[in-house]
């Protein structure tokens, strides 16, 4: 790889940031110092945070204790953002990372993101923390209305695992408990909320810290042979199969498993945006293009198979009633995915319930071995001999672009594969209306997915989580996130992180100036009830004055560039930008399109 492709070192290297001063010999003499030493033993590199002085020991721990370093701390100017961070971290490494939140106002503030990193099955152990649980001990007036009987209470429908313990030991024990839930799959976050006792008590004697290597995540059980075999029977004996391929880890093990399985049964793929990149979509046996919701095209290749592995899919009893809307499904069903044991009710995250002929009960890597396996076994010969296929650096060219006027996604999408032709992307996030033929992946590391929750303002802090992962890994990829303006304004404090610790990253904000998903729906309630369309607008657009996402970029510490109003402009701003990450610099391009998808 040419070492200009790789984004450069920042002036300060990030361990150098923030270094405490003074330190003397390091001794465990405060309960949070025992707090800081287990989080060191489970391998955290950063824990991002907002301060609070419901866990001031732990963050003198952190700093006087531990050097700030192994975790180090990634400071947040936003619980929701902080939050953030660590999930785009999980997105792109399959990892956790250590969030800390201040009391119970604190976590109000992160309740969106928690529940994004939940839909999104995403490992994360979160650290609260609340005033002294007992009374007598708490600060006047703050500590009251920081305290809560059960802080959780306010985000347990959409954890995995809580505790709020009440001892030193209790707090050990529900640290290792929660590391071990988060990473358990299906993943998702875990919260253990601190005492002020247990962390600011000083200790008597030399503490025992528990051999972190006993206390891992368990191994997954194994596979009922039974349904391996059975859907191997289905799937060997289909005319017509089709594989759903959802929710998948960053493994290129278990992408080229995926291909290989498609390859050996002659089975058509269909991917969404919804999830992470899961299948080469240049593949020839790939149908469509990844989408939120299922083209005709797909709709019609569905309709035609005869046998359905879905592979965690999101919603596979929604889609398959996009293609049998009276639920009369004609394919038989094989569901690989350990979903279930996420669900609790409260938010309806499970969806729709899906009739199956077949369940595997695994993960969908662990599925797709089983099934080679299986083929190998019986010694089934390949439908389809290994294909070659387009490379995923094919630029994306929008059909009769013209050269100058105002920009659309379409334009954006042509840009950048322009400008970054021949270059490894990973991107975190892309923004709905974005063209459909513009999702050319080819590994697992090309497209991240959305958030889960479908809320909005989470795509700043996971692109910034996503890009300090691609910094920790030394990966030559360059971190670009296409947002809306209106995910860049609700998550903007995210980028701050980014500028402070030099993290290098590109955001393109295709700045139409409205919430504009809602356009869309005001139009459609317009048109049913016969009112004027020319009113959608309304209650919708931010402008007059504009926000100037640039300046305010500039004004966070980054390189901002725009606003970008015209064709002619947009190909040299790209450029720019990517030059500032390449010199290790975090920048965001605002780029102004017309309110419409296209």
């Amino acid at each position: 790889m040419d070492d200009a492709h790789v984004p450069g070192s920042p002036d300060r290297q990030l361990e150098d940031i923030e270094q405490p001063q003074g330190l003397g010999n390091r001794e465990i003499g405060w309960g949070s110092d025992v707090m800081a030493e287990t989080l060191t033993r489970m391998g955290f590199p950063y824990i991002s945070m907002t301060p609070g002085a419901s866990y001031r020991g732990l963050h003198d721990s952190l700093v006087n204790y531990l050097g700030n370093q192994d975790p180090k701390m990634l400071l947040s100017l936003h619980e929701e953002c902080a939050v953030a961070i660590a999930h785009g971290y999980a997105k792109a490494t399959d990892k956790p990372l250590a969030v800390a939140i201040h009391a119970n106002v604190g976590l109000m503030h992160s309740v969106m993101a928690i529940y994004n990193a939940w839909c999104d099955r995403a490992p994360m152990f979160i650290i609260g923390a609340t005033g002294s649980v007992d009374a007598p001990q708490r600060r006047a007036w703050i500590e009251w209305i920081h305290t809560s009987r059960d802080q959780a209470a306010m985000v347990r429908p959409f954890l995995k695992w809580d505790d709020q313990p009440s001892s030193l030991q209790g707090t050990t024990e529900s640290f290792l408990r929660a590391f071990q839930m988060c990473q358990t799959p299906p993943c998702g976050p875990t919260y253990v909320c601190l005492d002020v006792p247990p962390q600011e008590d000083r200790l008597d004697e030399e503490p025992y810290i528990p051999d972190l290597a006993r206390y891992q995540p368990p191994p997954t059980p194994p596979i009922a042979i039974e349904a391996v075999q059975k859907a191997k029977e289905l799937l060997v004996g289909a005319k017509n199969p089709m594989i759903l391929a959802g929710r998948t880890t960053r493994s290129r093990e278990g992408w080229d498993a995926r291909v290989k399985l498609a390859e050996m049964l002659g089975a058509r793929v269909i991917t969404t945006s919804l999830a992470s990149a899961a299948f080469p979509t240049t593949h020839p046996l790939h149908v469509g293009w990844p989408r939120q919701v299922l083209s005709d095209e797909q709709i019609e290749a569905i309709r035609e198979s005869d046998v359905i592995l879905s592979l965690d899919l999101t919603d596979l009893a929604g889609r398959l009633r996009m293609v049998w809307p009276d639920d009369r499904i004609t394919a038989k069903i094989i569901d690989c995915s350990i979903d279930v044991y996420n669900h609790n009710g409260w938010s309806l995250d499970h969806q729709g319930l899906t009739p199956t002929d077949c369940k595997i009960l695994a993960t969908p890597e662990r599925g797709v071995a089983a099934l080679l396996d299986a083929l190998s076994a019986d010694k089934v010969s390949p439908k389809m001999p290994q294909a070659p296929r387009e490379a995923a650096s094919k630029l994306y060219e929008a059909a009769g672009s013209p050269n100058e006027g105002p920009i659309h996604l379409t334009d954006i999408a042509a840009a950048l594969s322009r400008v970054t032709h021949g270059r490894k992307l990973c991107i975190p996030r892309l923004p709905f209306g974005w063209p459909d033929d513009a999702y050319i992946f080819d590994d697992p590391m090309d497209y991240l997915g959305r958030d889960g929750g479908g809320g909005v303002g989470s795509a700043p802090g996971i692109s910034v989580g996503a890009a300090l992962a691609l910094r920790e890994m030394k990966s030559d990829r360059l971190p670009v996130s296409i947002i809306g303006d209106g995910e860049f304004i609700m998550g903007t404090p995210a980028i701050w992180t980014a500028a402070h610790y030099r993290i290098p990253m590109l955001i393109i904000v295709g700045n139409n100036r409205s919430f504009f998903n809602d356009e869309v729906h005001q139009e459609r309630m317009a048109k049913q009830r016969n009112r004027p369309v020319e009113n959608k607008w309304i209650g919708m657009r931010m402008d007059d004055p504009a926000p100037n996402l640039a300046g305010i970029a500039r004004d966070y510490g980054l390189e901002g560039i725009g606003p970008v109003t015209d064709l002619r402009e947009l190909e040299d701003s790209l450029t720019r930008g990517i030059a500032a990450v390449d010199a290790g610099k975090p920048c965001v391009i605002d780029v102004v399109v017309p309110p419409e998808y296209r």
